[in-house]
């Protein structure tokens, strides 16, 4: 077991690794639209929510891993009204990839720092 850690991701919100490499397995721990260079939360949910999936991109490159190469996504939002307007994004940051990720969205009442979306991933190295 080897943790992951990317500078072009935001640095965690709490006591956790950004990612664990098990064998070819990727754990990302839930990502948010976290600047990485600010620190800062974007307000506009489209923008949080491209941010949050190029996060979570970023901490599956530093393992091995690409954006095609995620196999399940959990998706957290905080106003499951908005579950439209997060797949238009998610269509688009997954358009290049020939299968897209399992996924499950769950309404949730809170998220970290106010964030109206969160997403986790597994991925495979290689």
């Amino acid at each position: 077991m080897k943790e992951i850690r990317s500078e072009k991701a935001p640095k965690p919100v709490a006591p956790y690794s950004q990612g664990i490499l098990y064998g070819d397995l990727i754990f990302v721990s839930g990502q948010l639209g976290i600047e990485p260079d600010s620190g800062e939360l974007l307000t506009d949910f489209k923008e949080q929510s491209l941010r949050a999936l190029e996060n979570l991109r970023e901490v599956v490159e530093a393992a091995g891993g690409s954006r095609c190469s995620i196999v399940r996504l959990t998706v957290y939002l905080t106003d499951i009204e908005k579950f439209k307007e997060f797949n238009e994004v998610y269509s688009e940051f997954f358009k290049r990839c020939p299968v897209k990720p399992t996924r499950v969205a769950v309404g949730v009442k809170e998220l970290p720092l106010g964030a109206q979306v969160e997403v986790e991933c597994i991925a495979v190295r290689g």
